[in-house]
């Protein structure tokens, strides 16, 4: 059961103040601004390692109080929600005392480093006060939305191919150090978790279909070693060795690929990597059904494109369905006028947003991911990892 505020107000603890610390503080600093809300965030406390660096972001993004302990923070009788930004094995511990606290709790994806953290993260939030979220933040794209909604108008009708990418090329480089995504104590798996945890929500939040079974998988590590950071940025990576330009194991995978079947009989086709030279940030999936087919690409984030094959042969061809234009799906009204478009912040607005709304007991045109959507996700990445660790096909109802 919820538990929504007596007052106007949520008071939030951000938990992580690095990237995706700054875009949450962004949503939270503008969800209120763009849409009206039942209750509004106010940036209460944020909580990360280093104090004095923490207490410039705090002032520079608005949050009223900064802190180091983590713990006293979240068991705060004056916290609503609790928003966990770490790397993926330190969700677990956050997570569980703030569920434990009556909290409200959002998540970055995915869920956790590994599906057992995950299942006990899935099972705590069945018996807990509060909400859970999780930031697959891509749902919120407003072509993604469209497309979402397309689907469940029945415009796409049996599935017959799922094809999902995600392709960076940032990793490329061997100057790149042993930082946490490079170590899989830390992030539970490279580009499959970090990438690929993204593509597969995407196409089963579209598709309405689950990944019933992996067929066949590869992971690769293309660079085997790398320069350990030294300072603050190195902690926890190849205990005993210190930095000062000696090397450091990579221990997860730089690319991935996985064919495999979905719950309504189609198939799926998955690659993702971060040595993909030439692709910045090019993610997105194609669904192609008897009826009709989309087609979103990260990179061209404000169009989706549609195949509609019930229309008579002359006049067929993929349509530009230009999603900054108010009605195509939920979120652009609030913004700017027609064709104005929106940008990678707006996804997190959109979900602080919608997060908001179901604390103060609406629920939202799109369905946000918690803790158990999430978790079936996680499910597909450790059925890839097995498949490809062990070159066989793996059901998903062994992963339990």
């Amino acid at each position: 059961m919820s538990k929504v505020p007596t007052s106007k107000s949520v008071n939030v603890c951000l938990i992580g103040q690095k990237f995706m610390g700054r875009a949450h503080s962004n949503a939270y600093l503008k969800a209120g601004k763009f849409f009206d809300l039942p209750v509004d965030p106010r940036m209460h406390t944020i909580v990360a390692r280093d104090l004095p660096s923490l207490t410039e972001f705090a002032k520079r993004w608005g949050w009223d109080h900064a802190t180091t302990d983590w713990r006293a923070a979240v068991t705060d009788p004056a916290i609503d929600l609790v928003d966990v930004t770490t790397p993926n094995n330190k969700h677990l511990e956050f997570v569980i005392a703030a569920l434990e606290a009556g909290k409200h709790v959002a998540c970055e994806k995915p869920l956790s480093a590994t599906l057992a953290e995950a299942r006990t993260m899935r099972d705590a939030a069945k018996t807990a006060k509060g909400e859970t979220f999780v930031w697959y933040n891509y749902r919120r794209v407003g072509a993604v939305a469209a497309a979402y909604k397309l689907a469940r108008e029945g415009r796409l009708g049996r599935i017959y191919h799922v094809r999902a990418f995600y392709l960076q090329g940032w990793a490329s480089s061997p100057d790149i150090p042993l930082i946490w995504r490079f170590d899989k104590e830390q992030a539970g798996s490279g580009s499959l978790g970090d990438l690929g945890a993204h593509v597969i929500d995407m196409a089963r939040f579209i598709s309405g279909e689950e990944f019933s079974e992996v067929c066949g998988a590869m992971t690769e590590t293309f660079i085997k070693e790398r320069t350990i950071p030294t300072g603050a940025a190195g902690a926890g990576i190849a205990s005993g060795i210190g930095g000062g330009g000696k090397k450091g194991k990579v221990t997860v995978d730089d690319a991935v690929l996985a064919i495999g079947k979905m719950s309504g009989g189609g198939v799926f086709q998955l690659e993702a990597t971060r040595f993909a030279t030439g692709r910045e940030n090019k993610n997105g999936v194609e669904i192609n059904g008897d009826k009709g087919s989309l087609f979103f690409d990260f990179e061209d984030l404000n169009n989706l494109y549609y195949f509609d094959a019930t229309a008579p042969r002359a006049v067929q061809g993929w349509t530009k369905i230009q999603a900054s234009v108010p009605g195509v799906h939920p979120y652009q009204a609030a913004y700017w006028p027609t064709a104005h478009p929106l940008g990678y912040e707006h996804a997190f607005v959109n979900q602080a947003a919608d997060m908001l709304r179901v604390i103060g007991g609406e629920q939202p045109e799109v369905p946000l991911p918690d803790f158990a959507d999430a978790y079936e996700t996680q499910r597909v990445l450790e059925a890839i990892e097995v498949a490809a660790r062990e070159r066989r096909t793996v059901a998903l109802a062994e992963v339990e």
